[in-house]
């Protein structure tokens, strides 16, 4: 077949209309599985790409979404994008990934304009962004719709994406209070970020229900960078006595206190024990390689864009489990 094939062939070798063939072609309702199947099976066979332009025209809307972030991890960052952009490529959306400054003055007025001059149909908005009542509130006003990546604040607004921090963070502190640690640091992220506060909350839950006393001197603030993470190491390497294991609020952190310990000539994890938080690539490429909680963060934004675009959501907000990844930097207390 000659040249770029049109939305009149699918619909002629379909044999349907072309209502019927823009109804699948943007995953609408009211079509039946046996009329979407054989219209998906021609628009395969022709490698059929419909135009954003047309559609547009037709419906009104510009079939591209923003996906905004404001982290200091390039893994996290990689991974967020990458289960967002998947799911709107399903779907027939183009994803703008827009790096946004949240402590920025003018940053909702810059959002607004964002999306005006891309004409978006929607926002995927990744924390610390999902944290900002005055954010959230033009967006309402604007009726723009957004879904939220693990909001730490109103949770049950809106469309949103989550896990159980807390619950994540209990477990691997559990874990490290199973291998006989009793003085165990904690590295926290930035205040913007409201997962900070509930890993330092779940922290120190799991520490009070073993009966030990939580100690605000073995808390240390980051801001989930590689850096942040060693230079808190190397305060908590001149506590008397030192702590045998450090709890990083994420893998940057984590890996930034294991190279801090090479550097001090500090055996890991005979000496000490590190874990981190989030199973980014990093957690697997340094050595010894980390224990941490796999948090699923391209699921978490893959089914965030299937939430706000597909029209399938059977509830407003999606909870995804975590897992706890014992690897190699974890070990029994030392004696002493």
């Amino acid at each position: 077949m000659a040249g770029r094939p049109t939305i009149k062939e699918v619909s002629k070798i379909a044999g349907v209309s072309f209502k019927t063939v823009s109804r699948v072609l943007n995953n609408e309702k009211h079509v039946s599985d046996e009329t979407r199947r054989r219209v998906e099976e021609v628009v395969a066979q022709l490698n059929f790409r419909p135009s954003h332009a047309a559609r547009t025209l037709a419906g009104r809307r510009s079939f591209q979404v923003a996906l905004l972030y404001d982290n200091p991890s390039p893994y996290y960052v990689f991974h967020i994008q990458s289960g967002a952009l998947e799911r709107c490529h399903e779907l027939g959306y183009r994803l703008l990934m827009q790096p946004i400054d949240s402590a920025a003055p003018d940053l909702v007025p810059d959002v607004l304009a964002l999306v005006d001059e891309a004409h978006l149909d929607g926002l995927i908005l990744s924390p610390p962004l999902t944290e900002m009542p005055e954010l959230l509130e033009a967006l309402d006003k604007r009726k723009l719709p957004y879904v939220r990546i693990a909001p730490g604040l109103r949770k049950d607004h809106g469309l949103a994406t989550t896990m159980d921090d807390v619950a994540a963070a209990r477990e691997i502190t559990r874990h490290l209070l199973q291998l006989g640690h009793r003085k165990i640091a904690f590295v926290r992220g930035p205040e913007s970020h409201v997962s900070s506060a509930d890993r330092l909350a779940g922290y120190r839950q799991e520490l009070e229900a073993h009966g030990i006393a939580f100690d605000p001197a073995l808390v240390i603030a980051g801001d989930y960078s590689f850096a942040s993470g060693g230079a808190a190491a190397r305060a908590l390497f001149g506590h008397t006595p030192r702590p045998t294991a450090i709890f990083a609020g994420n893998d940057d952190m984590a890996a930034g206190a294991l190279a801090a310990a090479h550097e001090a000539d500090i055996a890991v994890p005979d000496a000490m024990s590190i874990a981190g938080f989030d199973d980014s690539d990093l957690a697997r490429a340094v050595w010894p390689p980390l224990t941490t909680i796999r948090q699923p963060v391209r699921e978490l934004a893959y089914a965030a864009a299937d939430l706000m675009l597909s029209g399938n959501a059977v509830t407003p907000q999606v909870m995804l489990e975590h897992e706890l990844m014992v690897r190699a930097t974890t070990g029994p207390a030392p004696k002493s």
